[in-house]
């Protein structure tokens, strides 16, 4: 081993979906994501002794206490070379929403006319929620009209015409019940510390718009962390310490923070205004871990879902932008939707259909007027609430 520190720039985080809490699936090379950070921390509770000793030294507690291991990454949005596969940070967001991904291979368009309903040549095989691209655009589809016909959250720039080229994407929506991944820290040079997250629950996902590039951050609990220097067979369901796959190529090439778009309102408008914003999904996880028997945690318990939207935008005399202020004083639902690059292979989309607007706070702090909408909490009918695409 060279004589010095490891650089942090050294370690590959891979995600893999887990068949069973807390089993530790196969990883692959695909697996692998973007890695901006990952922080962690383990937490042993140890409750205060209170023996009469004989002497004010403490001495000591025995192993076997519960354990709480939490977590927290930050990704950023990279090329998905193909729209309609599972990109390779995929396993994350569907443990953050709990719905396995939805595809969507693609079509042609039929001649169109109306910009927000979306024709097909033929069957498109779509469910509301699912979302297309077309000209470096995304959307999503709110209602089936019919076998050919979809409804758009919002339109395209320009009417889809007839034998235009429709894009696949891979669509994301909350369940009722998590799921779990593994994450797999592995490090340079190979007799370094390597560690698997399992029974990884993400907690909380934000998504952050018009920062210097795209990033995501999900944070969590895991069951457990698991290192290649004190393993033991049968952790994580594991024989054997699982190597890291064969590193191969892999793109690092990320979107600026300032290409996308931001439709919001009652009906659908394009706002070019936005200075900031960030959408938030908090799953209200409390583990299974005081159960008598065990030190870990036993399955994921997740409580009601929230989902907040806050930006922030500059405020012009135009109606669009009057019309937010307007309902959120009459409390209102607006749609809230954010499209983060602007080409295809490069696209990555969050919808909110329902979203209460608050009174945005007032900051004529700077040269111009910004209003801050803060904790705008969407709501639905049942697991409807936010769904994410990429395309």
């Amino acid at each position: 081993m060279a004589c010095g520190y490891l650089s942090s720039n050294n370690n590959r985080l891979y995600a893999a979906q887990e068949l069973s809490y807390g089993q530790v699936p196969p990883v692959a090379s695909s697996n692998r994501f973007p890695t901006v950070k990952l922080t962690s921390k383990q937490t042993v509770f140890k409750s205060k002794r209170q023996d009469k000793t004989g002497t004010r030294t403490y001495p000591g507690t025995s192993a076997g206490f519960r354990k709480q291991t939490t977590f927290d990454l930050t990704t950023y949005m990279t090329v998905n070379a193909s729209q309609n596969i599972e990109p390779s940070y995929g396993p994350l967001f569907e443990a953050a929403l709990g719905a396995a991904p939805a595809f969507f291979v693609g079509g042609i368009a039929a001649a169109n006319s109306n910009a927000m309903l979306l024709k097909f040549a033929a069957p498109h095989g779509l469910s509301a929620g699912q979302a297309v691209t077309c000209g470096g655009e995304l959307r999503f589809a709110t209602a089936i009209v019919d076998a050919d016909t979809v409804a758009l959250n919002a339109p395209f720039t320009a009417i889809p015409s007839a034998g235009s080229a429709i894009g696949g994407t891979a669509m994301y929506q909350p369940a009722q019940d998590l799921t779990s991944v593994s994450l797999f820290d592995f490090w340079d040079p190979a007799d370094a510390v390597q560690r698997v997250f399992c029974g990884a629950a993400v907690n909380k996902l934000q998504i952050r718009v018009n920062g210097d590039y795209h990033e995501f951050e999900l944070s969590g609990i895991a069951q457990d962390v698991i290192d290649n220097t004190s393993f033991v067979a049968g952790q994580g369901g594991l024989s054997a310490f699982p190597a890291e796959p064969t590193v191969g190529a892999f793109d690092y090439t990320i979107i600026p923070g300032n290409l996308g778009e931001a439709w919001l309102g009652t009906t659908p408008n394009r706002f070019y205004t936005i200075t900031s914003a960030t959408l938030t999904l908090d799953n209200g996880i409390e583990m299974r871990e005081n159960e008598f028997g065990t030190d870990l945690p036993l399955c994921i318990s997740a409580g009601p879902r929230t989902v907040t939207a806050d930006f922030e935008l500059l405020e012009k005399d135009d109606a669009a932008t009057q019309s937010l202020y307007q309902a959120a004083r009459q409390r209102t639902p607006i749609c809230v939707m954010f499209q983060l690059g602007q080409q295809a292979g490069e696209l990555f989309g969050v919808y909110l259909k329902s979203v209460i607007p608050e009174v945005p706070d007032f900051d004529d702090s700077g040269n111009r007027l910004a209003w801050k909408f803060q904790k705008c909490q969407a709501q639905g009918t049942g697991n409807d609430e936010m769904y994410i695409a990429f395309g």
